[in-house]
């Protein structure tokens, strides 16, 4: 079996296991965040998707702050932190600004690397770095953008022959409606 491919699958596996976890709310499921994240690091290096790779740094790094936020702040009923949500005014600020940056990193892997879709992909990974902080803060409007982010990776992925990553993306989108309703219906406990 191809080294990279027995790495796909066990990325696969522990993302997978990571989503789960976090749609349940489960403190665990930055652990597996975090396994996960360290092996697609060296993967996505290896396929020149190098600003992918950078977004799964940052997982590992959140992970670790995921972990601690929901474990600081729990909430009455001692479940982790309670799902919130974030005005208008903000979303429209971080989606300019994601955007912008997106198009300077993908502008910069354009001119200064040998990286494989440069723009498509600085695109998912700046809006995954603002997803995964709105996740790690338990706030619903996360999945939002990880319903159109994992949309857009399935191509992405489809492109650098990363077959099991794009069913990833599949299930990912899938389950990222189902994270949507099950965090909805808890913040509607809240407010």
């Amino acid at each position: 079996m191809d080294i990279y491919f027995a790495i796909e699958v066990i990325s696969v596996l522990l993302g997978l296991a990571f989503l789960v976890l976090l749609i349940r709310q489960s403190i665990l499921c930055w652990w597996f965040g975090i396994a996960g994240s360290l092996l697609s690091i060296f993967l996505f290096y290896h396929t020149k998707l190098y600003s992918e790779a950078i977004l799964y740094t940052y997982y590992v790094l959140m992970g670790f702050y995921g972990f601690y936020s929901w474990n600081k702040n729990k909430s009455e009923n001692n479940l982790t932190l309670a799902v919130s949500e974030k005005g208008l005014g903000f979303h429209i600020t971080a989606i300019v600004s994601s955007t912008l940056t997106a198009f300077c990193l993908g502008w910069y892997f354009e001119n200064y690397s040998d990286a494989s879709s440069p723009y498509l992909d600085a695109l998912t990974t700046i809006f995954s770095f603002f997803a995964t902080y709105l996740e790690a803060k338990k706030i619903l409007s996360a999945w939002i953008y990880w319903i159109i982010i994992n949309g857009l990776t399935i191509g992405l992925y489809l492109t650098k022959g990363l077959d099991i990553y794009s069913s990833l993306s599949v299930i990912y989108f899938v389950l990222s409606f189902v994270g949507y309703f099950k965090w909805k219906k808890t913040f509607r406990l809240y407010y």
